[in-house]
């Protein structure tokens, strides 16, 4: 599957086949709260700007809503982030800055509690794009991080996303946010059909 899709937004109704094994009913629990998955990627080395953008929402269980974009970060691309990521300025040429792209995601990034995997990063990209434009929105978001779970649920390897996914089983084109958010996703359904308490997990990052 070619994960680089040039549509703006595509919304995926599917649903979520777990791991290939007998599971048992605690096994079976469903997360209890709307997740929002999400990761960027930066143009260059100071991580304060996006170039794309994707997002996977979480629900019930299931992936239920997917979104992606490119992002013109209105900045200087470093070579190494157009090596690790393939976008360049001619990419963005023709998508939105963020102030557009805000207006588009704000409501659906404000319907859940936000997860990703390395969180602290995607979300210092956040708050530096919202200060930069100087875009009010909530003073501290509710999030959790695949990362952090896994340290504590698949201890003894490295968390690293294609370790990861190499783990699971999961397909990824890294460094591309769509499919990136995506397999972030997955690992966080795997986490809760083992068992993963959600309110272990949930963490407070402040934005202002």
């Amino acid at each position: 599957m070619d994960f680089r899709r040039e549509t703006l937004a595509l919304v995926r109704k599917t649903a979520y086949h777990g791991i290939e094994k007998k599971q048992t009913a605690k096994e079976r629990r469903m997360p209890v709260y709307r997740y929002i998955v999400f990761d960027v990627e930066t143009p260059n080395r100071f991580n304060d700007r996006m170039s794309a953008i994707g997002i996977s929402v979480v629900e019930n269980g299931i992936i239920t809503e997917e979104f992606f974009s490119y992002v013109n970060p209105e900045a200087a691309f470093d070579p190494f982030n157009t090596m690790l990521t393939g976008i360049d300025a001619g990419t963005v040429a023709n998508a939105p800055a963020f102030p557009a792209l805000w207006r588009r995601i704000e409501p659906l990034m404000s319907s859940g509690i936000l997860a990703a995997h390395n969180a602290v990063f995607d979300l210092g990209v956040l708050k530096k794009c919202l200060q930069h434009y100087g875009i009010p929105w909530k003073s501290a978001a509710k999030y959790c991080c695949t990362v952090q779970m896994g340290r504590r649920l698949v201890p003894g390897i490295s968390h690293s996303l294609n370790v990861m996914c190499d783990y699971y089983g999961i397909r990824l084109n890294h460094h591309q946010a769509d499919s990136d958010s995506h397999a972030c996703a997955e690992i966080l359904l795997k986490y809760f059909a083992a068992g993963a308490q959600e309110k272990d997990f949930i963490r407070t990052y402040h934005l202002l």
